[in-house]
């Protein structure tokens, strides 16, 4: 079982990746000494599949429980599904001895773990990611957060989990279309830190077209841990965000999040957007940090092979996206954090971007993408 330790002190925690791992929820809750009750929280996709597994292993270890579950997507990760979660908390009877158990992808993870963070001012917390997306980013680093009506993710808290539990095998119940979009994640950890990640990806490419099947879970385990090593490293470097160092992994978010948020939920998936934001970024790396034509086309080339777009719909309005991405929390006093490769595997934050720069690289997005570079 692969095993990535997060050392932060008081905070510090482990990932452990195994196929089979949901099984062990249980057993790591006691390794923790956990008391009193468990909530767990997941939505209505990932409940009828994974928490009947994940209730048996707690029965195993004698531990009392309940069940939360909210309707699937980013339109639940609300304060009024807080509320009404918390609510439910408190009528199950829940303390400040309680823990709260987040068994589901990246919504879940955010929300989950923002409960924990307030709930009595603060219970523990594991995560049990059940997507890719979750698995190799949002699960790993503490960071929790609901949206409302001004943007995304602007409530939250850093509330680091007491572990976090990957079995890769819940990615067998994945569509081919929530594979790609959480591979782009693992693209823009391999663009920050290890290039030699993309031939792998690149050939992981080829086997999902019906999704992923047993003879592919089998290699995944350690590909995921290296992923969770890369963020583990850097959160460890700059657990809140303080040095400029944690912004290395928001390379391609940038201009992601507004594009995401510039259409109706669904219809432009997180690791789409954050694929269409890479490629901003990268022109902008080309143009501004010396990026190589060859790492960019590396770069973008993974991303094809990945049928992840590099090409804006052409329904999206500019205009939106621009005003979106400037209610990042990425700016700050009018100034955007912009990350930048000067190479593959150098990032670099630049707070020179202007919004003429954006618009550029927004423009850009709007024409095919082809193996040549521009």
């Amino acid at each position: 079982m692969p095993t990535v330790s997060i050392s932060l002190g008081a905070r510090s925690y482990q990932v452990h990746v195994s196929n089979g791992a949901l099984d062990t929820v249980g057993y790591h809750s006691k390794k923790l000494r956990l008391g009193g009750k468990a909530a767990i929280i997941t939505d209505s996709n990932v409940c009828p599949l994974y928490a009947s597994k994940l209730i048996h292993s707690l029965e195993d270890a004698e531990y009392e429980y309940s069940l939360h579950v909210f309707e699937a997507g980013e339109q639940s990760k609300n304060l009024h599904t807080v509320e009404s979660i918390i609510n439910e908390m408190v009528q199950q009877g829940h303390d400040r001895t309680s823990f709260v158990i987040a068994l589901g992808g990246g919504v879940v993870g955010d929300m989950a773990g923002f409960i924990a963070s307030v709930y009595y001012r603060g219970i523990p917390f594991i995560q049990v990611p059940t997507t890719i997306m979750a698995q190799v980013d949002s699960s790993v680093g503490g960071k929790t957060a609901v949206d409302i009506a001004a943007g995304k993710n602007l409530v939250g808290a850093f509330h680091q989990p007491k572990v976090v539990v990957i079995d890769p095998t819940t990615l067998l119940t994945l569509s081919p279309r929530v594979i790609r979009e959480g591979m782009a994640e693992m693209v823009k950890h391999a663009a920050i830190s290890e290039q030699g990640m993309l031939r792998e990806i690149q050939k992981i490419a080829t086997e999902i077209d019906l999704g992923f099947s047993l003879s592919t879970i089998d290699h995944l385990p350690e590909l995921i841990a290296r992923n969770v090593e890369i963020k583990a490293r850097i959160v460890e470097a700059d657990e809140q965000e303080m040095q400029n160092i944690r912004a290395f992994l928001n390379l391609g978010h940038t201009i992601g999040h507004g594009i995401e948020a510039s259409v109706p939920y669904g219809e432009i998936l997180h690791g789409e957007a954050v694929s269409l934001g890479l490629r901003s970024a990268l022109y902008l790396s080309a143009k501004y940090s010396d990026l190589s034509s060859r790492e960019e086309r590396e770069i973008l080339n993974t991303l094809h092979a990945l049928e992840l777009p590099l090409q804006l719909p052409p329904n999206i309005d500019l205009e939106k996206v621009i005003t979106l991405t400037k209610r990042d929390k990425k700016f700050a006093a009018g100034t955007i954090k912009f990350v930048l490769l000067q190479a593959l595997g150098t990032p670099m934050v630049c707070d020179t971007i202007t919004e003429e720069d954006l618009i550029e690289s927004l423009t850009i997005l709007t024409q095919p993408f082809t193996s040549n570079i521009y």
